[in-house]
């Protein structure tokens, strides 16, 4: 990753996945988080930007890779972005990174005198951070990383207690012994999805066998884009006997779902899990039946909140981090497939919630 950005590690994931909710901003520095009274961590200690009032008040988001229609991280994101839109009335202009273009595109939208620009996926924060810095009356805020300047808040996620859910449901529901995991990349961000979903499958077995295999090396971000190998990593995993594969690896995981229908149409009893937002809603009809769970991450939720704090004029910079106790992140029922065992999973929830449990990050 690049040295100027500094993503929580500690408390994130995100990431990325989405579909590449990827890249690295501008020289950060994390700041110690602190409780609000919704139960969100937030840091932050920064002044909010001109008050609220904004109906019909200019805002550019700007997507990751793809934009809308990844199925995943922009899905998540967009779903929130049209609540704000409906309820606040703010003009938005939609904006689709294409993998150099950053820079120009938050000059774009500084320029076109946005109130709030919001960057979906941590690929947006070194061009954020420059932008920041040049337009101080501007909000912004950027998913899944921070960005050292007074007026950007970095919205984050303790991804790994998500995945700790999702670990136990494949435990859970494994009859082999055995799971896989499939990461986008090899990089801290999907490293954290990696630890949570380790310690919750070993929480419910200590004794399971995890396969895990990243598509690309940290550096080469066309793992989150590369369904082929995801399917062929998939398809080896379920040939070694994994049942359950959890995957953090943006629309590449369309490639472990297609494996997961390939296997049990040969007649063996495989599951997938999904990631971000609740993919069997998502994916196309033929695969959903494959999908045991997903592992939510409500993006939704964080770009609704930011757009109310600016409206309501509360907006502050700094870092703001979604968890299991604030109801930013849960693990999906759709399907009926964890029924049987949504107690135990609900009950790994509260302990996580209050405290009992830590799970643990890559550092």
């Amino acid at each position: 990753m690049r040295k100027s950005t500094r993503l929580l590690s500690a408390l994130t994931i995100t990431t990325v996945l989405g579909l590449v909710a990827t890249a690295c901003g501008s020289d950060s520095t994390t700041k110690p988080a602190t409780a609000d009274t919704t139960g969100a961590s937030v840091v932050a200690d920064t002044t909010p930007t001109t008050g609220g009032g904004t109906s019909g008040a200019k805002m550019s988001i700007l997507f990751d890779l793809k934009g809308r229609g990844d199925k995943s991280f922009n899905d998540s994101a967009a779903v929130g972005l049209d609540k704000g839109k409906a309820e606040f009335g703010f003009d938005v202009t939609e904006e689709v990174r294409q993998g150099s273009d950053e820079a120009q595109l938050l000059k774009k939208s500084a320029d076109g005198g946005a109130k709030l620009i919001l960057g979906v996926g941590f690929a947006w924060g070194e061009a954020m951070g420059a932008s920041a810095k040049e337009n101080p009356t501007i909000n912004y805020a950027i998913v899944d990383s921070t960005v050292d300047a007074p007026n950007v808040a970095g919205l984050v996620f303790k991804a790994n207690e998500g995945s700790f859910l999702v670990g136990a449901a494949a435990a859970l529901k494994s009859k082999t012994g055995s799971i896989g995991f499939i990461g986008g990349v090899d990089i801290p961000l999907i490293q954290d999805f990696y630890a949570g979903y380790e310690a919750g499958a070993k929480a419910v077995n200590p004794n399971i066998k995890i396969d895990a295999k990243y598509i690309s090396p940290a550096g080469d971000f066309s793992g989150f884009n590369d369904d082929a190998k995801a399917r062929t990593i998939a398809l080896k995993q379920y040939a070694d006997g994994a049942d359950v594969i959890f995957h953090a690896a943006g629309s590449a995981g369309n490639g472990l779902f297609g494996a997961a229908k390939e296997v049990n149409a040969s007649g063996n009893k495989v599951w997938a899990i999904g990631v971000d937002s609740d993919q069997a809603l998502t994916v196309a009809a033929d695969l959903a039946p494959f999908i045991l769970t997903s592992m939510i991450k409500h993006v939704d939720v964080a770009v609704y909140e930011t757009m109310k704090a600016v409206n309501d004029g509360t907006f502050k910079g700094g870092v703001r981090v979604f968890s299991v106790k604030d109801g930013g992140l849960d693990y999906a029922t759709t399907g009926g497939n964890v029924d049987d065992i949504k107690a135990k999973l609900d009950d790994f929830k509260a302990k996580i919630a209050s405290g009992e449990i830590t799970v643990p990050s890559v550092s």
